[in-house]
């Protein structure tokens, strides 16, 4: 298995793709340019979720880049899909959080800007490290990343506190996701049991997404990019992050994962043209440095 450290937290993680794989297509690449490049991944493929809204709406969205993983997942652990009958359970709760997570966050960003409901999701992670550890210092962590949570209200027009709501429900979405991950990486072996759930997942959001979206879900320029969202968004980022893992100490990863509220105020910016005033840019520097450093002073 592979442990993925959150400030100073290590969880197992089920690996997605085999090593030799993994080594064949990125093996010369630095693990810090790997974690990168998994970053931005994800928040272009959440980019690109959000030009989909005015198509499917968020659900439908999330159903097809859960299902469109899903099946991508379930043809390259085939071989892996025999769990035992104990590990159900954990296997069907880590898809229900997962699609519920994701519905969430999609949510959050049809109503605020991507970088700022990437910035409080990420207190999810922030939250079950600091919950875990009994520091000096710990608190200091959290009135930052409170305080980042502020300053991201500082809206120049009305602030759409429902958007921040949903943010705040997919950060706590995000905790139960990172435990039951680590359950999941102790009842199952290899990439069988991620595929299910994921599958499972797509499979529980399904019915809301069609009765949304209807048949607009089945159009071939909304399925290519829904397989787009699902590769961008899931199997390459996890790909590249869990051999990034192998080469590099999960605090260094945990650090580079810090970014990711930055990168993904980037992308709103660059990608959605969301400008963000300064308050708000502070509020999202807050949150990273909150992250960095439970994550660097955190006991070994």
């Amino acid at each position: 298995m592979v442990a993925i450290d959150v400030g100073g937290r290590k969880f197992e993680l089920p690996q997605l793709f085999s090593r030799a794989a993994l080594r064949q297509g990125v093996g010369g690449v630095p693990p810090t340019a790997l974690v990168m490049a998994g970053i931005v991944s994800l928040q272009l493929g959440q980019a690109l979720a959000t030009r989909l809204f005015a198509a499917t709406g968020p659900a439908g969205v999330v159903s097809l880049r859960l299902l469109f993983a899903g099946v991508v997942l379930l043809v390259f652990w085939r071989s892996a899909l025999r769990i035992r009958r104990s590990a159900l359970p954990v296997v069907l709760a880590y898809g229900s959080v997962l699609a519920l997570m994701n519905v969430a966050f999609y949510e959050a960003i049809a109503r605020i800007p991507l970088g700022i409901a990437a910035t409080i999701e990420f207190l999810g992670p922030l939250g079950v490290a600091l919950a875990g550890s009994r520091r000096w210092i710990d608190p200091v962590w959290a009135v930052l990343a409170g305080g980042g949570v502020l300053l991201l209200t500082q809206a120049d027009g009305p602030v759409v506190w429902t958007g921040i709501v949903l943010a705040l429900i997919a950060a706590a979405l995000w905790a139960a996701y990172i435990l039951l991950g680590a359950k999941l990486g102790e009842t199952t072996s290899g990439g069988g049991g991620l595929a299910l759930a994921m599958a499972f997942g797509g499979l529980i959001v399904a019915p809301f997404g069609i009765a949304g979206a209807g048949t607009a879900l089945l159009e071939p320029t909304v399925l290519l990019a829904g397989f787009g969202v699902a590769l961008l968004s899931s199997v390459l980022p996890y790909s590249v992050e869990l051999e990034a893992l192998r080469r590099i100490p999960p605090r260094v990863f945990g650090v580079l994962m810090s970014l990711e509220p930055a990168v993904a105020a980037l992308a709103g910016v660059l990608v959605l043209n969301q400008a963000l005033n300064l308050p708000q840019w502070g509020g999202i520097a807050c949150v990273v440095a909150a992250s960095i450093g439970a994550t660097r002073m955190a006991k070994a």
